[in-house]
């Protein structure tokens, strides 16, 4: 949901089949479905507005890593900033789902400002997501 203060942001991603993009987005990671045509559809993100949209000729969206905390984080890559509870859910769905982490979920700079749970995946297009979670949302750009 987004607050009154923030407005929501929209993103628009390409997808090499909107068959499997629509089973991701709405069955796997449960989001909710708006407008859509033959070859996009509209996501609820939490009250942000993704669209997946069918590219001819699609290849893998990820142009590189980067090492951090020695992972190879996908740049670019996209997602959300959860609760804690909604994070943990997450990650069990999607490992429910047998989705395949590039990244487990993990705690980052533990005991530390700025701790936060993180996790790294890849939608059927190549996409790369990146959801994460604080206990103290006010550590977020914490240094």
């Amino acid at each position: 949901m987004t607050d009154a203060h923030r407005p929501p942001f929209h993103l628009a991603i390409p997808v090499h089949d909107i068959e499997a993009a629509r089973h991701f987005y709405g069955r796997v990671l449960g989001f909710e479905a708006g407008r859509s045509d033959t070859r996009w559809t509209d996501w609820n993100v939490e009250g942000h507005q993704v669209v997946t949209h069918e590219v001819d000729h699609h290849q893998n969206a990820v142009a590189g890593t980067n090492p951090v905390d020695g992972h190879q984080v996908p740049v670019p890559h996209f997602g959300l900033v959860l609760e804690v509870d909604r994070f943990q859910e997450l990650a069990a769905r999607l490992g429910d789902a047998g989705v395949e982490f590039v990244i487990k979920p993990y705690v980052r700079f533990e005991g530390e400002p700025g701790e936060q749970w993180t996790m790294f995946f890849l939608d059927p297009s190549g996409n790369a997501l990146e959801f994460k979670a604080f206990r103290d949302l006010s550590q977020l750009f914490a240094v």
